[in-house]
């Protein structure tokens, strides 16, 4: 998987591309470590380059909903694909994420 990141003030967006397994799951956390310590408290995933999304990426999108909350930040997800979103609504996890079509009305929402 490929992340590069665009911080914009105290808001951070990771935009993520191929499958979010568990060999890439610690490259978000390290990178989301590095973006709180640049004092990011919230976070857009861009999930538009990303078509699967194992048990390991859910748990990492978890952890990060978890650290932002205690920074008292927030994560939005952009623009996941048609997979990711049924894989949400399988495990149940759709309602615990705020998503948005794109990156642009995710970051508005942050504002």
């Amino acid at each position: 998987m490929k992340l590069t990141h665009e911080n914009y003030d105290q808001l951070s967006v990771l935009t993520l591309r191929g499958d979010m397994t568990a060999e890439a799951t610690e490259e978000v956390r390290r990178s989301a470590q590095a973006r709180f310590g640049e004092n990011v408290h919230d976070f857009v995933i861009d999930l538009s380059g990303v078509e699967f999304v194992d048990s390991k990426g859910l748990e990492t999108l978890l952890w990060l909903q978890e650290q932002c909350g205690e920074r008292l930040g927030q994560v939005r997800l952009a623009a996941p694909a048609d997979n990711v979103r049924k894989i949400l609504e399988i495990t149940r996890l759709s309602p615990r994420f705020d998503t948005h079509a794109d990156v642009d009305s995710a970051i508005k929402s942050l504002r």
